[in-house]
């Protein structure tokens, strides 16, 4: 490995270490992680500190900046996009609006909504909208992958009093907690778990 991407590779992953440290890391901490001396972490920091990347809080603890925020952002879209296909082929076969949610914080938000063309009614499902993860299918869902559960949860009236939802974690996808799943009005037929999951796991080959 040349020098160049070695520092390339240590800095991307201190930036994962810190990351998945939800209290910080000290630098002794990242070094010691890393297997390298404080020194290398500090030249790591200061370059990934100019990008906005990481900053150090007013304990000198190592947290993620806001330019992850940035490229966070700027890549909704492009999972959105990829997800769209699946998402359709749910909606039109279940016949119940379907969606792609994504954890943010301590919330489910919806990232894309795909309503069904054939149905008389159907549930409208805003994106954008947000729920806390603990409550609706699409939340527990997410929280059941993050315990390697990728199996369709199944919940009634949790968001909407009368509302069906069944959803299922998008497995295996480096860096994305999300579930892909359907609301209806009406009782989801049996059938619709395996669509469900079936969606999920399409939607995690598109982003792999």
């Amino acid at each position: 490995m040349t020098e160049t991407a070695q520092t390339l590779d240590r800095g991307l992953r201190l930036l994962h270490l810190v990351a998945d440290a939800p209290s910080g890391l000290t630098m002794t901490e990242a070094a010691a992680r890393l297997g390298v001396g404080r020194a290398v972490v500090y030249r790591l920091v200061a370059t990934l500190a100019e990008h906005g990347m990481i900053r150090r809080d007013r304990s000198g603890r190592l947290r993620v900046g806001a330019g992850v925020l940035h490229l966070a952002r700027r890549a909704q879209p492009l999972v959105a996009d990829a997800a769209l296909p699946a998402l359709r082929r749910l909606a039109e076969t279940v016949g119940a609006t379907a969606h792609l949610t994504i954890a943010d914080g301590g919330e489910a938000y919806a990232l894309a909504v795909v309503e069904p063309s054939w149905t008389q009614f159907h549930v409208a499902y805003r994106t954008g909208s947000r729920h806390p993860l603990e409550v609706g299918a699409a939340g527990k869902a997410i929280l059941a992958g993050r315990d390697g559960n990728f199996d369709a949860i199944t919940t009634e009236g949790e968001l909407q009093p009368g509302a069906y939802g069944v959803a299922a974690a998008v497995p295996n996808v480096e860096g994305l907690e999300a579930s892909v799943g359907v609301v209806a009005l009406a009782q989801i037929k049996e059938e619709a778990r395996t669509h469900v999951v079936d969606a999920a796991d399409a939607v995690a080959r598109a982003l792999r």
